[in-house]
């Protein structure tokens, strides 16, 4: 009942910035915990940030990227600054939608493409 669409991501030289935008539509009563993952390729799956608990980022992106949301438009944002070749990867957001006050659901981008050249 829930889908979450991904945006902004491409291709930036080495220095950049993007920000990558996580749509949620359907039944949406707020959005919760919010979480940043990303593979690079040859890597696992990593965590980026998440705002559970106290708000965390991995010390590779710690003072270059920033989580934030806008609860009016249903939307989380992954601002990433000063960006690196190391940083290249499919982002995914990860989402915990409460469609009423009572009950909540996770759920998963599709995922974007950032490349970061040098």
């Amino acid at each position: 009942q829930v889908q979450l669409v991904e945006s902004g991501g491409g291709l930036v030289q080495a220095g950049g910035s993007l920000r990558l935008s996580c749509v949620a539509s359907g039944t949406i009563f707020r959005i919760g915990t919010m979480i940043w993952y990303r593979q690079a390729p040859g890597k696992q799956r990593e965590l980026v940030a998440t705002n559970r608990g106290s708000t965390y980022y991995a010390d590779s992106v710690k003072g270059r990227f920033t989580i934030s949301r806008d609860d009016a438009k249903n939307t989380v944002y992954l601002q990433m600054n000063s960006l690196q070749p190391e940083d290249t990867g499919v982002y995914y957001c990860n989402l915990r939608v409460w469609g009423t006050r009572l009950t909540f659901s996770d759920y998963w981008g599709q995922g974007t493409q950032v490349t970061v050249s040098s």
